[in-house]
């Protein structure tokens, strides 16, 4: 019995798929990001009973990047809310987050046990995350009827 675990090496070529991926279904999602205004509201529903709403939101757009904040609204009680912050790269066409609830900057590798207790690919499972919701909100979602 081995009793030394593999270290963990970064998937660079995965992690740049998937940020690319990314890129992709947020432009799809919020087109008009680099004008620096945009904001969106999508939402799931279940037949008439509406799960969540995915809220993107412009914090800072440049000429080649800009800053999002994507969250859900309209949680079920019982579920976590998920916020994060996106940094999208207009010019190498790829979105990463950089901050999740209060974690910012994340590092490629955690030692692991760590103080803040990050997985070894804390990194990579975030951009994973995101992609799914993303997708899930692309395939299922509808725009939010607006209340008059």
């Amino acid at each position: 019995m081995n009793l030394l675990r593999e270290r963990y090496r970064v998937d660079l070529t995965g992690l740049q798929a998937t940020c690319e991926a990314n890129y992709a279904r947020l432009m799809r999602l919020l087109p008009s990001m680099r004008d620096g205004n945009g904001a969106r509201r999508v939402a799931l529903s279940q037949g008439e009973r509406l799960l969540g709403v995915l809220a993107l939101e412009v914090l800072d757009a440049g000429p080649y990047t800009t800053t999002l904040q994507v969250r859900q609204e309209h949680s079920l009680p019982w579920l976590p809310v998920p916020r994060l912050e996106v940094r999208v790269y207009h010019d190498a066409r790829m979105a990463e987050v950089i901050c999740a609830e209060k974690a910012r900057r994340f590092r490629g590798i955690y030692p692991y046990p760590n103080a803040d207790m990050h997985q070894p690919d804390e990194k990579s499972q975030l951009n994973l995350f995101l992609g799914e919701w993303l997708s899930h909100c692309l395939a299922c979602g509808h725009e939010l009827e607006r209340q008059i």
